[in-house]
This record gives structure tokens, C-alpha cells and sequence, in this order.
């Protein structure tokens, strides 16, 4: 298993005034893993985790992680604007 850069790296706002930049999917693993709202962990955020697990294995794009992983930070209110 390698990390899998991102093709762009996803800002979120994990707490108010602290900024994480997520850049591979090893990262968004963590984050989902470590700093995901209990109340936000549905659909969107076990289809991320699986994602990034599949794009860690090589089964899945950077690109899909990115998207998959992107998707389930909006829906949690986490998207740095």
C-alpha cells in the first residue's frame, strides 16, 4: 500500500479558527477517521472511507478519492470558503 496524492489538495474547517489541508488519501483517512463529527459519519462518509481505501490499494483514482472524499466534507460543513 502506497499514499495517493490528490491532484489538489481539499481545505476544510475542522474547528472554528483551525485549518486542515488535506493533500493524498492517507491524509483523508485520517481526518475521516480522527476529526469527523460523530453526527456527520452517514453515507457520504463510509463511501469516502471506502474510496480512499480502494485508491490506496490501487483500485480507485486519486481523482475518485478526491471527489468521494470532497463530497462527504460538504456535507459535514467542513469546506474551508
Amino acid at each position: 500500500m502506497r499514499d495517493v496524492r490528490f491532484p489538489e489538495p481539499v481545505r476544510l474547517r475542522v474547528k472554528p479558527a483551525r485549518e486542515r489541508i488535506v493533500a493524498s488519501s492517507w491524509e483523508a483517512l485520517e481526518c475521516l477517521h480522527d476529526q469527523w463529527p460523530i453526527w456527520a459519519r452517514g453515507p457520504s462518509y463510509r463511501a469516502a472511507c471506502r474510496t480512499c481505501r480502494d485508491s490506496l490499494d490501487g483500485w480507485r483514482r486519486p481523482q475518485q478519492a478526491r471527489r468521494a472524499f470532497l463530497k462527504a466534507a460538504r456535507r459535514a460543513g467542513l469546506i474551508q470558503t
